[in-house]
């Protein structure tokens, strides 16, 4: 297999170092689509030691472009002494599948010896969950303290809650949402526009060109971030009254053109697809009665986390989770000037919520 140069790919690959990264294989795993996804791989990272009895593991859900490296992402957040405190629990937390830094998905090697490119599946956040409850059949762990995630990773939290009772003890979803809205659809739905009308595009099938579709997902990128994070913030930024004059304000293209360019290092176009995609689908209450009677039927503890700026998913989507979950905390709404991006950013405040979602467990 010819390596993929730098400027095709950004996913992890067969020939690179896996650093932290530990891989497991789960098997076969039949889709929601009716496809079989074969001889799936997991890449995974962990903190802390699994006990004898195996019942202080926490599952950490990552958002759309986090991977496996919890710390790397989420700083403050695992170690010893804090809120995920490695000293007494055991966290883990799988690459979803579709993914590109470890996992199985679009960039990994397909049964046939090529990769998968165009061919991957279309995965649902049902068939992530799958995926993560035979991972964590694989290591032996029958039953999580709590799962936690913001954004995507709030939505299979979400899941666990619904399908899995009996195998979590509390959730804790951050910046989610039970079902994606038409605002959040009709924003992803031109990211993935943005790459797929890259000229390098080629369908999916860019892996063995000299160039992927970088400047596609760059701009994907782009659009993304700046849901991510809030007018406000950027009229701060890159105000007049800070700048001086009205030159300054135009310093947020380098800005964004920075946001793209880090992402290009670490990431697939075709993952990118992937994941907006199954995250688009996402809809707690289907073939359940609706999402009011599918938050109606969780029966273990779940913390529901807003932030108060996020305009991606704004409060109320989280207050419906509270409302409707009868076992439901009052909804938590953290004060941040950063958007969606709180989450990352305001981690005294989301260490606190997660100090509390563990004293439900």
């Amino acid at each position: 297999m010819t390596e993929i140069g730098a400027m095709v790919t950004g996913a992890w690959l067969e020939t690179h170092a896996p650093v932290n990264r530990l891989f497991i294989k789960i098997g076969d795993l039949l889709l929601e689509s009716g496809e079989t996804l074969k001889d799936i791989t997991i890449a995974y990272q962990s903190w802390g030691t699994l006990n004898a009895e195996k019942n202080n593991a926490i599952l950490v859900n990552h958002a759309m472009t986090g991977w496996s490296d919890v710390p790397g992402w989420w700083p403050s957040m695992v170690g010893p002494g804090l809120p995920f405190d490695s000293d007494k629990y055991f966290i883990v937390c799988p690459n979803v599948i579709g993914g590109c830094q470890g996992s199985t998905g679009p960039s990994s090697i397909a049964p046939d010896g090529k990769r998968y490119g165009s061919r991957f599946p279309s995965l649902t956040i049902r068939d992530m969950v799958a995926a993560e409850v035979a991972f964590s059949d694989a290591l032996g762990i029958e039953k999580y303290v709590l799962a936690v995630g913001p954004s995507l990773g709030g939505m299979r939290a979400l899941e666990w809650a619904v399908q899995l009772p009996d195998r979590v003890s509390a959730i804790c979803t951050i910046g989610s949402s039970a079902v994606a809205t038409g605002d959040q659809i009709g924003t992803s739905s031109i990211q993935i526009r943005a790459i797929k009308s890259d000229p390098n595009f080629h369908g999916g099938d860019y892996y063995q060109s000299s160039v992927g579709p970088i400047e596609g997902m760059g701009i994907a990128r782009r659009i993304a971030h700046l849901t991510y994070r809030t007018e406000a913030e950027m009229d701060v930024r890159f105000g007049r009254e800070l700048q001086g004059d009205d030159t300054g304000r135009f310093a947020v293209e380098s800005y964004l053109d920075h946001q793209a360019d880090k992402l290009a290092q670490r990431f697939d176009a075709n993952t990118y697809i992937v994941l907006t995609e199954a995250m688009n689908s996402h809809d707690i209450g289907r073939d359940r009665g609706g999402v009011a009677a599918a938050l109606a039927s969780i029966t273990i503890p779940v913390v529901a986390v807003a932030i108060d700026t996020d305009r991606l998913f704004p409060v109320r989507l989280q207050a419906e989770i509270a409302e409707f979950a009868p076992h439901a905390l009052p909804l938590i709404t953290i004060s941040s000037p950063f958007g969606h991006d709180g989450f990352l950013v305001e981690v005294e405040s989301v260490g606190n919520v997660i100090k509390e979602a563990l004293a439900l467990s």
